[in-house]
């Protein structure tokens, strides 16, 4: 297929566009910037390796529109989105979903299929409380933002597809929860666990990438409209944390005490998981390569 595919500096953005890649398509990446630093500048080299990437194009502009029209596409990957100060109660949605959704009405249309990365965190999506209530306004602008262009493949007769992101980890990642894990065991230290009670959807990003790509290959012309949430680890964060020290610990040699704090804050939906288990090995995925090359990575990293 000819891809084009939009947010491949993020963390998934590198390895479902590289997943792309490997599979023999052709995925061109545009980005927003020319220049990046520390893990997404790591990111961005990587992804060179791997794609043919177009410099300084933000969805919608001009130039994007005029790329989007000048060659024959199968498939449109929208990844990126507006994520600056998502955790803030005040996220800008009418603002993100501007952004998100520009000159969508001109671009749609050349593309023969769709495919919008959404969250688990969105309102009615996944499963668990039964509620399913938006996580924050940055999970309203994403549930927006598909809706939008669900609507305007609808009236262009372009298949739409969605793919709904849970708790992905793995290599590349921002330094959050797993990466700090680490960083306190190389020190020595008890890492500490503060939620240990939500139930959560953590997902091998190596897992979520074959997801990704035998999604977009499979997503038929014509009109076609569905969504996958592919599944991971459906445990309570407790279980994973213990999970993640134990197959972590073993590969880097190191002790990795651990304290499970009581937890105060329930502020958050109790219960998040995605919706469709995924076989791995129906992928070519292998759990315990996937623990070895994570462990590979922090040993270069920490």
């Amino acid at each position: 297929m000819r891809v084009l595919f939009t947010g491949a500096s993020s963390f998934t953005g590198l390895w479902f566009a590289s997943e792309l890649a490997r599979r023999g398509h052709d995925v061109v990446c545009t980005l927003r910037s020319t220049a990046y630093e520390g893990v997404r500048a790591q990111r961005v080299a990587r992804l060179r390796e791997a794609c043919e990437v177009v410099d300084g194009l933000e969805f919608g502009d001009e130039a994007f529109v005029e790329l989007a029209r000048e060659r024959p596409w199968d498939l449109l990957c929208h990844h990126a989105a507006q994520v600056a100060g998502y955790r803030d109660p005040r996220f800008d949605v009418a603002a993100a979903l501007a952004a998100n959704t520009r000159s969508a009405a001109d671009i749609v249309p050349v593309m023969p299929r769709v495919l919008v990365t959404g969250s688990v965190f969105e309102p009615e999506e996944g499963e668990g409380d039964a509620e399913l209530r938006g996580f924050s306004p940055y999970g309203l602008s994403k549930r927006f933002t598909a809706d939008t262009f669900r609507y305007h493949c609808a009236t262009s007769g372009s298949s739409f597809g969605k793919f709904v992101v849970p708790n992905p980890f793995g290599p590349y990642e921002e330094e959050r929860y797993t990466t700090g894990l680490v960083r306190a065991w190389r020190r020595s230290e008890t890492a500490v666990c503060r939620t240990p009670e939500y139930v959560r959807d953590n997902i091998h990003v190596s897992l979520l990438a074959r997801a990704y790509a035998d999604f977009a290959e499979r997503l038929p012309a014509g009109g076609w409209s569905g969504s996958l949430g592919p599944s991971g680890y459906r445990e309570s964060q407790g279980a994973f944390t213990r999970r993640f020290a134990a197959e972590i610990g073993s590969r880097l040699g190191i002790e990795t005490p651990l304290e499970l704090r009581e937890q105060r804050d329930f502020s958050e939906p109790a219960v998040r998981i995605n919706r469709d288990v995924i076989d791995g090995a129906e992928l070519w995925w292998s759990e315990a390569a996937a623990w070895d090359e994570l462990a590979g990575y922090y040993s270069t990293l920490i």
